[in-house]
């Protein structure tokens, strides 16, 4: 009786542990970036193609999302990405096929409409930006002079 009863009690200490270690910016920061939440629908693809992002919330301190891009009816392209605190820091984690393991990048820059992250250690892209404009949203990831755009509208 008494072993189940101090497993829940360290559980809850750890876990009232590592909420103190996020601070107020931090959690403040996170919070700004709600407006990400719903389907945006891409503008700028091939004819014959159909792509979107969707995000949600998944717990206090995470959103979930996946891209997908699609050619007909067959799907082309996955992409499983997630806004995470992690040691007082949000990242942004890229899960794509072409990498082994998922790739983090660290938001560098926030605005009340925009964000930046950064992994100065990645191929490419080094840098990812979102960009908010009413209903409209500008996702750019880059490296150097290489630079890729991708238009979205809210559905």
């Amino acid at each position: 009786m008494k072993l189940p009863f101090i497993t829940l009690f360290l559980v809850a200490i750890i876990t009232g542990i590592q909420a103190q270690n996020i601070s107020k910016e931090t959690t403040s920061n996170f919070e700004k970036l709600s407006w990400l939440t719903g389907t945006w629908n891409r503008t700028n693809v091939k004819p014959g193609r159909t792509a979107h992002e969707r995000w949600e919330m998944a717990g206090k301190y995470e959103m979930k999302g996946y891209g997908i891009s699609m050619k007909e009816k067959d799907t082309a392209f996955v992409e499983k990405i997630r806004l995470v605190i992690k040691d007082d820091h949000i990242w942004y984690v890229a899960d794509v096929p072409e990498n082994k393991e998922p790739v983090y990048f660290k938001l560098t820059t926030i605005t009340a409409d925009g964000f930046t992250c950064e992994n100065p250690a990645h191929d490419f892209p080094k840098r990812i930006d979102y960009k908010l404009n009413g209903n409209k949203l500008t996702a750019t990831i880059s490296a150097g002079d290489k630079a890729m755009t991708y238009l979205f509208e809210r559905k």
